[in-house]
């Protein structure tokens, strides 16, 4: 990391991923000269903790990020499509966890063990994009296998945690969770059906081509990150009452033939993967041992049997730190130490 430090903004501070993002700069002792943290009016004046200070939130405006070299947002995509401009034009670098630039032709879209080059294009426009973080995960766990001996194509299923939604979802689990314990009347607000002891195979709004706007982020982005278009993907997106978390079924055809046992060996040494994958044992991937750190785990690696080149692998890393806040902290920290 440079010896240099740097003024840095944190826009949508106050929501679980915003408080990650303070957490993990804390943790990876990002080289912080100066932090602002912002948010929408009605949270000005709450204060966050940072390294023991105590630091006022400030209301999100245009002019917020004057002095500011690097902006992390999660504040939503309206907020960022408004906002991110304001601060590149301000000379501000913006890391943004929403959806709104990520298929933007001049915005690099990045997952640091895969395509940390790609950063270099933040110039255009002055925004680099955090992707979804399904495919985060997903493209950690792939990327050793497609450089090895090619992908052709990917099918995913996805089994998201609530927190994925935010912390109204959370609580709804948790509500609609305790009222049935306890046989009381539950209610829903944020799904369109009761999530507590079932599986919703719909995340984000459906589209023509009736797949949903998560599953098409899974397809598009994997191909953007990955630079080939002639990738197939097709994924299966699902809500499952798990606090934190996403796990995966991922099978890849690849273009040539790898085995499984290779593939276990190429993982077990490739940067943010941890291989846990010991049947005899009971040994695979759980939400449950991936909340709270930074490693993708993977496991349940084994031939598809249905076709020559084929490879099942289960996925399963912290949505709130790999998937979003820690993925924008490393593209912080490359930016610190590469582009600075």
């Amino acid at each position: 990391m440079s010896e240099k430090k740097f003024n840095v903004a944190v826009a949508g501070a106050t929501g679980a991923v915003g408080n990650q993002m303070i957490a993990c700069l804390e943790e990876r002792n990002f080289p912080v000269k100066s932090v602002k943290f912002l948010a929408s009016e009605r949270s000005a004046g709450r204060q966050l903790r940072f390294k023991g200070d105590l630091i006022p939130v400030e209301t999100l405006r245009e002019d917020s990020f004057k002095g500011v070299d690097i902006a992390i947002f999660s504040a939503g995509g309206g907020t960022s499509e408004k906002f991110a401009p304001c601060a590149a034009k301000d000379g501000c670098v913006v890391v943004d966890n929403s959806s709104a630039w990520r298929m933007d032709p001049d915005v690099p879209l990045v997952v640091p063990e895969v395509n940390p080059h790609a950063i270099a294009d933040y110039k255009k426009k002055g925004i680099i994009a955090n992707p979804n973080c399904s495919t985060i995960q997903m493209l950690v766990a792939l990327n050793p296998i497609r450089k090895k001996c090619g992908i052709r194509r990917i099918v995913v299923s996805t089994y998201q945690a609530v927190s994925g939604t935010g912390k109204k979802a959370i609580d709804e689990l948790f509500d609609q969770t305790r009222a049935m314990l306890n046989f009381l009347d539950w209610k829903k607000n944020v799904y369109p059906h009761r999530i507590a002891f079932n599986c919703l195979p719909q995340i984000d709004k459906f589209m023509d081509n009736g797949y949903t706007k998560e599953e098409m982020k899974m397809v598009n982005e994997t191909r953007k990150i990955f630079e080939d278009s002639s990738i197939g993907v097709t994924a299966t997106t699902v809500r499952v009452p798990v606090f934190y978390s996403h796990s995966e079924s991922v099978n890849v055809e690849t273009k040539e033939y790898i085995s499984a046992a290779d593939v276990i060996k190429m993982l077990r040494n490739a940067p943010g993967v941890k291989v846990v994958d010991d049947p005899a044992n009971n040994l695979y991937p759980l939400a449950i041992d991936a909340a709270g750190q930074d490693l993708t785990l993977v496991g349940r690696i084994r031939q598809d049997e249905s076709i020559s080149n084929g490879i099942n692998m289960w996925v399963v890393a912290d949505n709130i730190r790999k998937g979003a806040a820690t993925n924008a902290v490393q593209i912080a920290e490359i930016l610190a130490k590469d582009y600075f």
